[in-house]
């Protein structure tokens, strides 16, 4: 018989501890980074480990900007905005430079909408302003850029200052409820 030094450890039981956190305190993806594996709600808060949560969205995935639009459309309906928000930040990081500012605005306001949520009032509110500013700031500064993709961002950006001053007077927010229409 193997002594335990000897025996390869099987690292879905003999690494995690009863709890089923790792036992380096680190969970790590296939290439070694630092991921975490803890389950999540909804709203993207971690729940503990062995518990049912909320499938997560794949990160790194490439989409066509209309499908972008669409998947971050159905999430923010469903109530998940911060899975809209990976969603956003995957076209922040895959596409072409010049929308770099359009979709990271975009994941801010997902990401306001997550935090206002939550309960969080001024991450909430200070995240749905600066994603509104973002794409109002991306939407004029060329001829042409009010609706990409058919995102109505003059529409969208009102609908988060406006949730931002109701968040700050106290409103609590169901996300699926107050999820704003991408595309008017």
């Amino acid at each position: 018989m193997d002594s335990p030094a000897d025996t390869p450890m099987d690292s879905a039981t003999t690494d995690r501890t009863a709890s089923g956190r790792p036992v380096d305190a680190r969970d790590r993806d296939d290439e070694g980074r630092a991921r975490n594996a803890r389950p999540r709600d909804g709203l993207g808060r971690p729940l503990p480990y062995g518990t049912d949560g909320v499938p997560r969205q794949p990160e790194g995935v490439v989409r066509e900007p209309e499908e972008t639009v669409a998947e971050a459309q159905r999430l923010l309906d469903e109530g998940k905005p911060f899975h809209a928000h990976e969603v956003f930040e995957d076209a922040w990081k895959s596409g072409p430079g010049e929308e770099r500012e359009l979709w990271r605005g975009m994941a801010q306001l997902a990401v306001g909408l997550t935090h206002a949520a939550r309960g969080n009032v001024t991450g909430g509110a200070r995240l749905l302003r600066r994603g509104a500013g973002a794409v109002t700031d991306w939407a004029g500064s060329e001829a042409g850029r009010e609706r990409p993709y058919g995102m109505d961002l003059g529409g969208v950006a009102a609908w988060a200052r406006a949730l931002a001053g109701e968040v700050e007077g106290g409103a609590s927010v169901d996300a699926g409820a107050r999820a704003p229409r991408l595309r008017g």
